[in-house]
Protein backbone atom coordinates (compact mmCIF):
# COMPACT_ATOMS: atom_id res chain seq x y z
CA UNK A 1 0.00 0.00 0.00
CA UNK A 2 2.87 2.53 -0.07
CA UNK A 3 1.95 3.28 -3.61
CA UNK A 4 1.78 6.93 -5.01
CA UNK A 5 -1.91 7.88 -4.82
CA UNK A 6 -2.53 9.52 -8.36
CA UNK A 7 -6.33 10.84 -7.38
CA UNK A 8 -8.29 11.17 -4.80
CA UNK A 9 -12.47 11.51 -4.78
CA UNK A 10 -14.23 11.80 -1.53
CA UNK A 11 -17.97 13.70 -0.68
CA UNK A 12 -18.72 16.78 -0.94
CA UNK A 13 -19.66 18.59 2.74
CA UNK A 14 -22.71 19.87 1.15
CA UNK A 15 -23.99 17.19 -0.86
CA UNK A 16 -22.98 14.31 1.84
CA UNK A 17 -25.39 16.54 4.58
CA UNK A 18 -28.25 16.52 1.85
CA UNK A 19 -28.22 13.33 0.51
CA UNK A 20 -28.33 12.21 3.88
CA UNK A 21 -30.54 14.55 5.17
CA UNK A 22 -33.40 13.54 2.28
CA UNK A 23 -32.76 10.28 2.88
CA UNK A 24 -33.30 10.76 6.58
CA UNK A 25 -36.59 13.37 6.08
CA UNK A 26 -38.33 10.47 3.87
CA UNK A 27 -37.62 7.83 6.39
CA UNK A 28 -39.36 10.16 9.02
CA UNK A 29 -41.91 11.18 6.92
CA UNK A 30 -42.92 7.37 5.95
CA UNK A 31 -42.94 6.13 9.32
CA UNK A 32 -44.84 9.33 10.54
CA UNK A 33 -47.46 9.01 8.29
CA UNK A 34 -47.91 5.26 9.22
CA UNK A 35 -48.12 5.89 12.59
CA UNK A 36 -50.29 9.02 12.89
CA UNK A 37 -52.45 7.91 9.89
CA UNK A 38 -52.71 3.91 9.68
CA UNK A 39 -54.36 3.04 6.71
CA UNK A 40 -57.12 0.94 6.21
CA UNK A 41 -55.07 -2.03 5.57
CA UNK A 42 -52.36 -3.29 7.99
CA UNK A 43 -50.44 -4.08 4.59
CA UNK A 44 -49.94 -0.62 3.88
CA UNK A 45 -48.98 0.33 7.30
CA UNK A 46 -46.37 -2.16 7.97
CA UNK A 47 -44.68 -1.12 4.36
CA UNK A 48 -44.42 2.15 5.48
CA UNK A 49 -43.07 1.53 8.36
CA UNK A 50 -40.09 -1.08 6.72
CA UNK A 51 -39.44 1.36 3.74
CA UNK A 52 -39.05 4.16 6.46
CA UNK A 53 -37.10 2.06 8.44
CA UNK A 54 -34.96 1.42 5.06
CA UNK A 55 -34.68 5.05 4.50
CA UNK A 56 -33.44 5.65 7.52
CA UNK A 57 -30.80 2.47 7.28
CA UNK A 58 -29.47 3.87 3.89
CA UNK A 59 -28.84 7.16 5.19
CA UNK A 60 -27.08 5.75 8.45
CA UNK A 61 -24.91 3.99 5.80
CA UNK A 62 -24.54 6.90 3.41
CA UNK A 63 -23.28 9.01 6.40
CA UNK A 64 -20.60 5.94 7.20
CA UNK A 65 -19.65 5.55 3.76
CA UNK A 66 -18.53 9.06 2.69
CA UNK A 67 -16.29 9.46 5.71
CA UNK A 68 -13.84 7.40 3.65
CA UNK A 69 -12.50 8.81 0.09
CA UNK A 70 -11.47 6.85 -3.33
CA UNK A 71 -7.93 6.69 -3.95
CA UNK A 72 -6.17 5.66 -7.31
CA UNK A 73 -2.65 3.94 -7.45
CA UNK A 74 -0.82 2.72 -10.56
CA UNK A 75 -2.25 -0.30 -9.73
CA UNK A 76 -5.34 -0.21 -7.85
CA UNK A 77 -8.65 1.98 -7.53
CA UNK A 78 -9.68 1.46 -3.44
CA UNK A 79 -10.78 3.12 -0.24
CA UNK A 80 -8.92 5.30 1.90
CA UNK A 81 -8.94 2.18 4.25
CA UNK A 82 -7.67 0.04 2.05
CA UNK A 83 -10.75 -1.41 0.77
CA UNK A 84 -9.76 -2.94 -3.22
CA UNK A 85 -12.31 -1.51 -5.42
CA UNK A 86 -10.70 -2.86 -8.33
CA UNK A 87 -7.66 -3.45 -10.16
CA UNK A 88 -6.21 -1.13 -12.94
CA UNK A 89 -4.81 -4.01 -14.68
CA UNK A 90 -8.56 -5.57 -14.26
CA UNK A 91 -10.33 -2.51 -15.92
CA UNK A 92 -11.52 -3.07 -19.30
CA UNK A 93 -13.21 0.04 -20.42
CA UNK A 94 -14.88 3.47 -18.34
CA UNK A 95 -18.03 5.01 -19.31
CA UNK A 96 -18.75 8.27 -18.46
CA UNK A 97 -21.09 9.06 -20.76
CA UNK A 98 -24.80 11.16 -20.25
CA UNK A 99 -27.00 7.74 -21.00
CA UNK A 100 -24.35 5.28 -18.68
CA UNK A 101 -26.09 3.97 -16.09
CA UNK A 102 -23.45 5.59 -13.37
CA UNK A 103 -23.90 7.47 -10.30
CA UNK A 104 -24.47 11.07 -10.22
CA UNK A 105 -21.20 13.41 -10.84
CA UNK A 106 -19.37 9.88 -11.71
CA UNK A 107 -18.15 7.07 -14.04
CA UNK A 108 -18.50 3.56 -14.57
CA UNK A 109 -16.14 0.84 -14.96
CA UNK A 110 -16.26 -2.76 -16.55
CA UNK A 111 -13.79 -5.08 -15.34
CA UNK A 112 -12.47 -8.31 -16.47
CA UNK A 113 -13.76 -10.39 -13.59
CA UNK A 114 -16.65 -10.18 -11.16
CA UNK A 115 -16.21 -8.60 -8.30
CA UNK A 116 -18.10 -9.10 -4.93
CA UNK A 117 -21.60 -7.15 -4.36
CA UNK A 118 -21.06 -4.20 -2.61
CA UNK A 119 -22.67 -0.67 -2.19
CA UNK A 120 -21.27 2.37 -0.01
CA UNK A 121 -24.20 4.93 -0.78
CA UNK A 122 -23.00 7.92 -2.03
CA UNK A 123 -19.43 6.70 -3.17
CA UNK A 124 -19.53 3.66 -5.00
CA UNK A 125 -21.09 0.42 -5.88
CA UNK A 126 -19.71 -2.67 -7.59
CA UNK A 127 -22.42 -5.41 -8.76
CA UNK A 128 -20.98 -8.24 -11.02
CA UNK A 129 -18.06 -7.11 -13.55
CA UNK A 130 -19.42 -3.17 -13.28
CA UNK A 131 -18.39 -0.93 -10.54
CA UNK A 132 -19.82 2.63 -10.43
CA UNK A 133 -17.75 5.59 -8.76
CA UNK A 134 -19.20 9.05 -7.75
CA UNK A 135 -22.72 10.11 -6.14
CA UNK A 136 -22.36 12.84 -3.79
CA UNK A 137 -18.61 13.66 -4.96
CA UNK A 138 -17.05 16.62 -6.37
CA UNK A 139 -17.73 16.61 -10.37
CA UNK A 140 -14.20 17.99 -10.92
CA UNK A 141 -12.76 15.48 -8.75
CA UNK A 142 -14.41 12.35 -9.99
CA UNK A 143 -13.83 13.57 -14.12
CA UNK A 144 -10.23 14.26 -13.23
CA UNK A 145 -10.05 10.46 -11.75
CA UNK A 146 -11.82 9.17 -14.79
CA UNK A 147 -9.47 10.66 -17.11
CA UNK A 148 -6.48 9.57 -15.22
CA UNK A 149 -7.84 6.16 -15.94
CA UNK A 150 -8.87 6.64 -19.32
CA UNK A 151 -5.23 7.64 -19.97
CA UNK A 152 -4.48 4.35 -18.05
CA UNK A 153 -6.03 2.23 -20.18
CA UNK A 154 -4.85 3.86 -23.71
CA UNK A 155 -1.44 3.19 -22.76
CA UNK A 156 -2.05 -0.16 -21.14
CA UNK A 157 -3.84 -1.01 -24.93
CA UNK A 158 -0.73 0.94 -26.64
CA UNK A 159 1.77 -1.49 -24.78
CA UNK A 160 -0.26 -4.56 -25.54
CA UNK A 161 -0.49 -3.18 -29.27
CA UNK A 162 3.54 -2.48 -29.37
CA UNK A 163 4.33 -5.62 -27.82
Amino acid sequence: MDDEILATIQASGPRRAFGVGVLGALGVILIYVALSQPPANLFWGVFLVVIGGGALWAGFRMWDATQSRIELTETQLRTSDGTLIADVADILSLDRGMFAFKPSNGFMLRLKNKTPRRWWPGLWWSLGNRVGVGGVTSAAHTKAMAEIISAMIAQRAQDDAGG
